[in-house]
């Protein structure tokens, strides 16, 4: 296989103009030229107004071995011979039997990947959410947006598919994997329902209205290979067996959000994948006795402007039409040693309502496939650790953040609150927009953004913002909309695991964001094959004769 990379075509290309320069870089001729697929797919646009789109393509030639005889004689280094790429393979090596099923709890990306895993394995899992279908949680995230009556335990947070089905649906991660996981994940979501070209663009994305259907086809998969889905099961305690030499799972105490009615599902292997909003859980198993520990997050607002602007600094004025809506990276480091920087940026998206308890408030960005919304948005974010949070212990950071959320809450008196970044500046609630219309999805309302802060923290994102004018002109125009609180950027807490990915209870294995292993919708996905694959090699596929 021979691969080319530095492709540069014009943005309005046509496919016979992507083959075209094939043959013109190869020096070969049309029916020398099998096939060939687009492994990367980017957008150079650092001579602007003059852009490219930007390939990295495998080929197939016909006589390959001819022509890697002369490959050298081409002279150029962005053609090499590639070898075939590894598959991603898992394998059942284990040998202890399982008493019972294997349980899953939570289905955000690293219970819904860890579970079809282990389904498509054998083991037969039993996915225990605590929230509703997808199709079931639309329709309650659609209606707290609309009538604000909050369904603890069907929201943004909690449900089929995470916090993530709420969002802009990104799937480009920091993961280095060298085990095909990366793209196995993709791969899956491809066979689900999500367009092909997440497999080779430089920053794929789904979008929420996507993400919903290929969740809901995962699940029915994980069904018809013999796994098992239930929703309103919130898991409210583990059970576990002190008399051997390491306590050991034995089973889970389950309560259904709806009925109430509680039962004891015996189990002697459970994947701890609750998410990074599980608060009662997390304390559940504080006075459990697991391990736990605070670490580090970081804490900040939305902030909108018009997509058109955003567009005309990232391509040039007049020169968007036919691309994508633009993102941008933003990052800054501040003189008192803090970090501000952005996160989870959504294109033509919406700032959302993102609670998931009473009388708290949080926001989050997401967006639809299309990102046809007028604004952008993007969390703007300010570093914390320990020692910002007021108090010890392993759920400091959790109670730092309601405490914010709890204050943001009271901002808006229940709604969104949100304030120009000018008035944000001079501590002064806003009254009304100028300009920038905010794009939200649930009720909102103008006020005082930055006294839900601590001064240094609001001082630090007032300095960052400023700052990144420098690097996208425009950034801290006085009309921006700034909202908030944005607190749920990831977990304030870290379950430790060992090599097997358990925890010091034999038979729980923490996994994903909520665990603090990841950072998003991909890297928590491979997360959560990586602890199928420990499942894998320790135990054997549940016997179908054995206790159920």
């Amino acid at each position: 296989m021979i691969r080319i990379n530095q492709l540069k075509l014009d943005i309005h290309h046509t496919e016979a103009d992507l083959k075209a320069k094939i043959l013109k870089t190869l020096r070969i001729k049309e029916d020398a030229l099998l096939s060939y697929i687009i492994k990367k797919q980017s957008i150079d646009a650092r001579k602007k107004p003059t852009l490219f789109y930007v390939y990295a393509v495998d080929v197939i030639l016909k006589n390959e071995p001819a022509f890697q005889k002369r490959l050298r004689s081409l002279k150029n280094s962005n053609i090499q011979i590639q070898k075939e790429p590894v598959p991603y393979k898992i394998q059942v090596s284990g040998t202890q039997p399982l008493k019972y099923r294997p349980v899953v709890i939570g289905t955000g990306p690293a219970g819904l990947f860890c579970g079809y895993q282990l389904a498509l394995l054998g083991y037969r899992p039993i996915l225990l959410e605590r929230g509703a279908s997808v199709e079931e949680r639309m329709q309650d995230v659609e209606k707290f947006w609309t009538d604000g009556i909050l369904n603890p335990n069907s929201n943004v947070q909690f449900g089929e598919g995470g916090a993530g089905t709420f969002s802009d649906g990104k799937l480009n991660t920091l993961v280095h994997d060298t085990y095909g996981r990366n793209t196995r994940v993709l791969e899956i979501f491809v066979e689900h329902g999500a367009p092909k070209e997440i497999l080779y663009q430089n920053k794929p994305h789904i979008g929420t209205d996507i993400l919903a259907k290929v969740v809901k086809h995962m699940r029915e998969c994980i069904i018809a290979n013999g796994g098992e889905v239930r929703f309103h099961s919130q898991v409210t305690e583990v059970l576990m067996d002190h008399d051997q030499e390491e306590p050991s799972l034995v089973g889970l105490r389950i309560c259904d959000s709806v009925t109430k009615m509680e039962e004891i599902l015996e189990t002697d292997l459970a994947v701890l994948a609750i998410g990074h909003s599980a608060r009662d859980t997390f304390s559940m198993l504080l006075d459990k006795g697991i391990p736990m520990e605070a670490k580090s997050f970081a804490v900040g607002v939305r902030m909108e402007h018009p997509q058109h602007m955003i567009n005309d600094n990232q391509y040039g004025t007049d020169n968007s039409k036919g691309l994508p809506p633009a993102a941008y990276k933003l990052t800054t480091n501040l003189s008192n040693g803090r970090g501000v920087y952005t996160f989870c940026m959504c294109p033509g998206g919406y700032v959302v309502n993102a609670s998931s308890e009473s009388g708290r408030l949080a926001v989050n960005g997401m967006s639809y496939h299309d990102r046809g919304g007028a604004n952008a948005n993007s969390a703007v974010i300010v570093t914390v650790t320990p020692d910002d949070y007021g108090s010890t212990g392993a759920l400091a950071g959790m109670e730092f953040q309601r405490r914010l959320e709890e204050a943001a809450y009271q901002a808006g008196g229940g709604r969104i609150p949100a304030q120009l970044f000018e008035d944000f500046c001079k501590n002064r609630p806003s009254i009304g927009a100028k300009g920038v219309e905010p794009q939200m999805k649930g009720a909102y309302c103008f006020g005082n953004v930055r006294q839900i802060f601590p001064e240094e923290l609001a001082a630090s994102l007032e300095e960052g913002i400023k700052a990144f004018d420098y690097k996208l002109p425009g950034y801290s125009r006085p009309d921006a909309i700034v909202s908030g609180v944005e607190s749920r950027t990831s977990s304030p807490v870290r379950i430790p695991r060992d090599e097997t990915m358990q925890s010091s209870l034999r038979g729980l294995y923490p996994c994903g964001e909520g665990a603090g292993y990841a950072g998003g919708i991909t890297s928590a996905a491979i997360d959560g094959l990586k602890v199928a694959e420990s499942i894998a090699k320790k135990y054997r596929i549940f016997d179908k004769g054995t206790k159920a």
